[in-house]
């Protein structure tokens, strides 16, 4: 693989955790399945008090970041990958709530070797009862965001939707507009070269941006279905607090904000900011 001149061919795993419980061992044993290569693992903690980082700490290749507030998960992922040295020329940035399917992190980096203009790798991403999630997408855009976030739930097969998610028949590997944050591994070079996460982004959209701004700088985001992970936590907002959907719905309009600047947008984000608002007060009502 053609790497950086200052990196080296380690990989490392960095996740962030957030009363983990008992999903982290379960991660941390799967994990050794996934790979032959040695990992190193850098469990960088947004203040949690279950135990279950320094419980994991006690594992050899295992490192706890304990940052000790919670500062978001681009905040905290930026730190663990901070904390590598340079012979780390891959990191793995997922959440601890995933279990690896055997050979899956070997998978993403044989991937890798065939795309060296790839940034990040993403694999096919299941459910528990097997369900794949749409982990690989187009970029949002004003017509595609309104209508998915009009029709999303009371037409689910709504177009919009659709092209959105790039449901389309059997995962095969392909470029995407972005990849789910929930696992990806990148090229390290290609995380520094575009200083990794937006800190403003508390969470949500954190992956969005990223996908789009390493596009910018000249990266692929590649869609890797050869290789598989199981997310446990699963990925309805059901359970969604009032103050995660107020994130949700903050990080969207930032996200929008960034890339339509200028006088001419000003009355277009100012309608975006109410119909969000006005979004965000029907689902809080629901809960």
């Amino acid at each position: 693989m053609t790497e950086h001149p200052s990196y080296g061919d380690g990989i490392a795993v960095v996740t962030v955790t957030y009363f983990p419980g008992e999903t982290l061992e379960k991660f941390l044993d799967t994990l050794e399945k996934a790979t032959d290569r040695d990992v190193q693992v850098v469990v960088a903690d947004n203040a949690s008090t279950d135990g279950a980082p320094e419980k994991a700490a006690r594992r050899d290749n295992v490192k706890l970041l304990s940052i000790g507030e919670n500062v978001g998960y681009g905040t905290a992922a930026n730190r663990g990958v901070a904390e590598l040295d340079d012979s780390y020329g891959w990191v793995v940035v997922v959440n601890p709530d995933l279990e690896w399917e055997p050979g899956s992190l070997d998978a993403l980096l044989e991937v890798a070797e065939r795309w060296p203009r790839g940034g990040a790798f993403g694999p096919l991403i299941h459910d528990l009862d097997g369900t794949v999630y749409p982990s690989a997408r187009l970029l949002p855009s004003f017509g595609r965001g309104i209508g998915h976030a009009v029709f999303g739930k009371i037409w689910p097969g709504n177009p919009w939707t659709r092209q959105y998610r790039q449901e389309t028949g059997t995962p095969v590997e392909r470029t995407a507009g972005w990849l789910s944050g929930s696992c990806q591994l990148f090229r390290r070079e290609a995380f520094d070269s575009v200083d990794g996460f937006d800190t403003r982004y508390f969470m949500y959209f954190e992956d969005v941006d990223l996908g789009d701004r390493l596009a910018r700088a000249g990266w692929l985001n590649v869609y890797a279905p050869s290789s598989s992970v199981m997310h446990i936590g699963g990925h309805s907002t059901s359970q969604a607090s009032a103050k995660m959907l107020r994130a949700h719905h903050d990080s969207a309009y930032r996200y929008l904000a960034d890339r339509h600047r200028g006088l001419l947008w000003k009355p277009v984000m100012l309608a975006v900011k109410a119909g969000l608002a006005l979004r965000l007060k029907l689902e809080t009502r629901r809960k």
